[in-house]
C-alpha cells in the first residue's frame, strides 16, 4: 500500500504547476523575477524573452515561464501581447530616473535616511520622492547634528537596518567634519555638500539670481540672505526657493551626488 499510494503528486516545483493569473507584459508593467529578485519595468521584447529594465537602467531578459515573475508580490504568467509593443518616451522623475507605471509604494524598511532639518527633508522629497517610495525609504529630519554619534547608536545599525546621513556644509576642518568622524558604523553611510545650508545647494538661476549673497562672519546666514534679497522673514524666503525646485537640475551637483549615494547605500540588498 505504501508503495502504491507513498508518492506525492503535488510534491516538485509547485510554483510551475499552480494555476496562476496571465497578464499581459505592456511595456512600463513593473514586475519582479521571482527567481533573482531583480526588479524592473517591461520595455520590449527580444528573441522571445521579455526585456526589464530597473531603477538604474539596468536591462536584463527573462523567459517567459510559467508563474515566473511577481506582480504586488503575488506569482503571475506574463504573456506577450497581442500586438507588440512599441517601447513609449520614457517619462522621468524629478531626479532624472526613469519613471514606473503602475508601482505601489512600498511598506516602509527599517533602513532611513536622516537630514538636518525639514527643508532638507521638503527639498530630498521634491526631488527624489518617487524614488524613495518605490523602494520603501523614509526620511526623517534631524534638529541638527550636534548629537549625531548618539542618535546612531540609538537607532542600532545593522546589515538590515542601514542609515544614510546628509549633512550641510560637510567640508575638511569644519564643525561638522568632527562630528561626523565620530560615526565609525559600517552599516552607516555619512555624506553631505559643501553647502552651508540646503538653500545653497538650489542654483541662483532657479532662483532669477546672479548669485547667493555674501553674509558676513556672525551673522546668521538665513537672516543675512534675506537681508539683501530684500525678504521679510526666512518662512518667506524658503516657500519661494521651494517653489522654483521642479527637478534635480535646479540643485547643485554636489547635492545630487550625495542623495544618489545615500539611496544606493540604504537599498543595496544584504549580503
Amino acid at each position: 500500500m505504501v508503495g502504491r499510494y507513498g508518492e506525492d503528486v503535488l510534491a516538485g516545483d509547485w510554483r510551475r504547476r499552480r494555476v496562476v493569473p496571465e497578464v499581459d507584459a505592456e511595456v512600463d508593467l513593473v514586475v519582479e523575477d521571482a527567481d533573482s529578485g531583480f526588479c524592473g519595468a517591461v520595455v520590449g521584447f527580444e528573441s522571445g524573452a521579455v526585456v526589464l529594465e530597473d531603477r538604474h537602467g539596468r536591462r536584463r531578459n527573462f523567459p517567459l515561464l510559467p508563474a515566473a515573475f511577481l506582480l504586488d508580490g503575488k506569482p503571475v504568467t506574463l504573456r506577450r501581447p497581442a500586438r507588440s509593443p512599441v517601447p513609449a518616451a520614457r517619462r522621468r522623475t524629478a531626479s532624472g530616473s526613469i519613471a514606473v507605471a503602475g508601482v505601489r509604494a512600498q511598506v516602509a524598511k527599517a533602513s532611513r535616511i536622516w537630514v538636518e532639518g525639514v527643508h532638507d527633508a521638503a527639498l530630498v522629497e521634491r526631488i527624489w520622492g518617487d524614488d524613495l517610495r518605490i523602494e520603501g525609504v523614509v526620511v526623517e529630519p534631524l534638529d541638527g547634528i550636534d548629537d549625531l554619534d548618539a542618535r546612531v547608536r540609538d537607532f542600532g545599525p545593522g546589515p538590515t537596518r542601514r542609515l544614510g546621513v546628509l549633512v550641510d556644509h560637510l567640508v575638511p576642518g569644519s564643525k561638522e567634519s568632527r562630528i561626523v568622524a565620530q560615526v565609525t558604523s559600517a552599516h552607516v553611510l555619512v555624506t553631505g555638500h559643501p553647502y552651508v545650508d540646503v538653500w545653497q545647494a538650489v542654483k541662483p538661476a532657479a532662483l532669477g539670481i546672479a548669485a547667493w549673497p555674501v553674509v558676513p562672519r556672525g551673522r546668521p546666514w538665513k537672516e543675512g540672505v534675506c537681508a539683501a534679497l530684500g525678504v521679510a522673514a526666512p518662512a518667506d524666503m524658503w516657500r519661494h526657493i521651494l517653489s522654483r525646485v521642479d527637478s534635480f537640475a535646479d540643485v547643485e551637483t554636489p547635492l545630487i551626488n550625495a542623495m544618489e549615494r545615500l539611496i544606493d547605500f540604504v537599498t543595496e540588498p544584504s549580503a
